[in-house]
């Protein structure tokens, strides 16, 4: 029973990091998968190595396989992250125990789970990220939100200037916005 209320207290945590103050504040769709993928991973694998007689170097080592996929391959993003992180959990949790029980079964599935309402079309779908290199140079944050707005037909949440470039009259401008909004 302790082992359920752990589940739901982190699945209750995550949920309030994620949807609660990350995505309001930020609104990156593609990190919500990421998150919720690696948190549910994370705890997933945690309570089997936490069972076993393994120890938890080799899970911790394991895991850094993660950062070994990131830094050999070329640049991939970050709910796809999510789902290598996923992969590895699950290998992890399959071979730790030499066998499935209930629990580990419903570890697994709750990994993927996690990546399912992550990742999902629906979820936050009309919000997009987008780098746009702008044929000018503009200071003006007003008038760039404008400027974007018109261009993406749509509701600019964030915008974060890159580069000025006042010689070729270029502004290079990170946005974040609501496709399809005025």
């Amino acid at each position: 029973m302790d082992q359920l209320l752990i589940i739901g207290v982190d699945l209750v945590a995550i949920a309030v990091l994620t949807f609660g103050v990350y995505f309001p504040r930020h609104h990156r769709r593609d990190l919500v998968a990421a998150f919720l993928g690696i948190n549910v991973g994370v705890l997933a694998t945690a309570m089997v190595l936490g069972s076993t007689s393994v120890g938890a170097g080799l899970g911790l080592g394991l895991f850094g396989v993660l950062s070994i996929i990131r830094l050999r391959s070329s640049e991939i993003a970050q709910h796809e992250i999510a789902y290598y992180f996923a992969a590895l959990a699950l290998g992890l949790l399959a071979g730790l125990n030499g066998s499935v029980d209930g629990v580990t079964a419903g570890l697994m599935a709750l990994v993927v789970a996690a990546l399912f309402v992550g990742d999902h079309p629906a979820l936050f779908g009309r919000y997009r990220q987008q780098t746009m290199l702008l044929d000018q140079a503009l200071t003006d944050e007003a008038a760039l939100r404008e400027r974007v707005e018109a261009d993406l037909g749509g509701r600019v949440l964030h915008v974060t200037v890159r580069h000025v470039d006042t010689v070729n009259d270029t502004t290079l401008v990170d946005v974040r916005f609501r496709a399809g909004v005025a």
